[in-house]
This record gives C-alpha cells, structure tokens and sequence, in this order.
C-alpha cells in the first residue's frame, strides 16, 4: 500500500502566513458575462499581468493567496469549475484566467456578494493563516473591492492596496476609490513592485531565487 505523501497533506491545510500577510484577489477569475463586464475587462487585462507578478513574489516569500470570486448565483458551482467555464471562454478571459491560474497551495472563498468577508469563511481562513495585514487586488476598485476594504478594517486588519493592481470600469472611476484608499482610508496603496514583503527563510518551504521579495 502506497504511504501518503505528507508534503501533498500539508498543502491542503493552512500553514501559518509569513508576517501575518496574505494577498487577496478579488474577482479576477471570472467569464466577464455579466452587465459592463466589457468595461472592466480592459481594466483586468491591464492589471492582470502586475498581479500575477506580486502573486509570484508571495510565493517567494511563503505569502499565502486567496481568491474571492462571485459564485454569480451558481449555488451548486465551485472554483474549480468557474476556472474551467473561464478558459473555455476563450479570448481575454481565458487569458486574464491563465495568468492568474492557481495553484494547489492558494486558498479561495467564493462570495454571494459584493464583500470577499461577507457570508462567506474568509475571516476564519485569515485566523487560522495567523493573517493581520490584506494585500487586496483585483476588480472592481469601487465596488467588490471597495466593499472588502471596508469590512478588512472593520475587522481592524491592516490593508494595503496595491494602486496598479486594481482596476474599474473607467480610469477615472479608478482614480476615485484610490483616492477615497488614500485620504479616506488612510492607506497604503504604493505600486506592487513597492511592496514590501517579508523575506524567505531556510525553512520555508519556499526555493531561494536569489531575488529580494
């Protein structure tokens, strides 16, 4: 009989995050059928190749990710298949869809909702990550994305939000919630190159590149 593999176990369980961050992508794996979708798709192009840039320095630096996602009312749906329904789209969304692929080790909460905390078990996922600061990305910057801020610092979490990785229907819209981010919300939304993440250790788990995280 074949001995399980502990490696495999331990991925679908929560690890500890490093420096209690995580990175939250908010509506990024999506087939862009729904009113507007259009409009913000153009903004999801644009950003999704800067996400997936910080997504993979998190990796390096053992920083867990999670995506929150509309189940759309598809109540009987999962992540797997709206993965699936997104790359047999085709055409920008399946592209947006396999820059930001998954991996194994991400986590998602799909939500009913505007908010990725509303009816959904994110806040007990960011406990057991040991989570205190959201790195938040993804679409749209005044609405899903808005909405999550809010409630993240309703929950007294630290939030940051990267200004280049989130993305709405307008550019003008966009300048509007980065602003309410930055004057309302007090908070820091620097490039995602910017961001400072914590360094990977020997025991991390996580292949040394050679390159600061």
């Amino acid at each position: 009989m074949k001995k399980p593999d502990p490696l495999a176990a331990r991925n679908l369980g929560a690890e500890p995050s490093r420096g209690g961050m995580a990175l939250l992508v908010v509506d990024m794996i999506s087939c862009w059928s729904f009113p507007d979708a259009e409009k913000l798709l153009v903004g999801a192009i644009r950003i999704a190749p800067r996400i997936a840039a910080l997504k993979a320095r998190c990796a390096r630096a053992a920083v867990p990710v999670i995506y929150a996602n509309d189940n759309l009312g598809r109540w009987r749906s999962d992540f797997g298949k709206l993965i699936a329904m997104s790359l047999d789209r085709g055409g920008n969304a399946a592209a947006v869809t396999a820059a930001l692929r998954p991996s194994e080790r991400d986590y998602f909460v799909l939500k009913p909702k505007h908010s990725a905390f509303y009816a959904t078990p994110l806040t007990l996922l960011l406990q057991d990550l040991k989570v205190h600061h959201l790195l938040v990305v993804g679409t749209a910057s005044d609405q899903c994305v808005m909405a999550t801020v809010s409630d993240a610092r309703m929950r007294d979490l630290e939030v940051t939000v990267p200004r280049d990785c989130v993305a709405s229907q307008t550019e003008a819209r966009n300048a509007t919630a980065l602003q309410q981010f930055a004057q309302v919300f007090k908070l820091a939304t620097p490039m995602g190159a910017r961001v400072r993440l914590p360094r990977p250790t020997p025991h991390s788990g996580v292949v040394d590149t050679g390159r600061r995280a």
